[in-house]
């Protein structure tokens, strides 16, 4: 059967029921900043919590690779002609959720933070909108 192409991340990730769209009014946005090289209990950092935040119903995340960044110990590392060393490359978390669904969800997410940054900003849900997948 062909389908759509699957993620690297989606290849180890349980199927989650998706939630339904978030309704507009106020949210909360969460950033999560980690390095790419730090290890977890059983994968890197950044996997579990993406996992974490899938099985937990987040109606949403993006993981997103910049192309450089320093941190506390201010050594910069960036990525050199598009190759990245993956040798403790910035890696930021973004969701969007409720306030409500947002609190039920940062104890965990701190407790498992080792090293990086959890930051939450208030915000406002104009519009969100979903097509449905369609089957090939």
């Amino acid at each position: 059967m062909v389908g759509r192409p699957v993620s690297t991340i989606e290849q180890y990730l349980p199927s989650a029921t998706p939630n339904p769209v978030l309704v507009p009014g106020p949210a909360k946005k969460v950033t999560i900043h980690l390095n790419e090289d730090t290890a977890a209990s059983e994968d890197f950092l950044f996997t579990e919590i993406f996992e974490f935040l899938l099985s937990h119903g987040v109606a949403g995340a993006s993981l997103i690779r910049p192309a450089a960044g320093f941190g506390f110990h201010h050594r910069v590392h960036e990525s050199e002609a598009g190759r990245s060393h993956h040798e403790h490359m910035p890696i930021r978390i973004e969701f969007i959720e409720s306030a409500d669904k947002v609190a039920e969800l940062v104890p965990e997410l701190c407790r498992r933070l080792s090293d990086g940054l959890i930051e939450a900003h208030d915000t406002f849900i104009y519009k969100s909108a979903h097509q449905r997948e369609s089957p090939l």
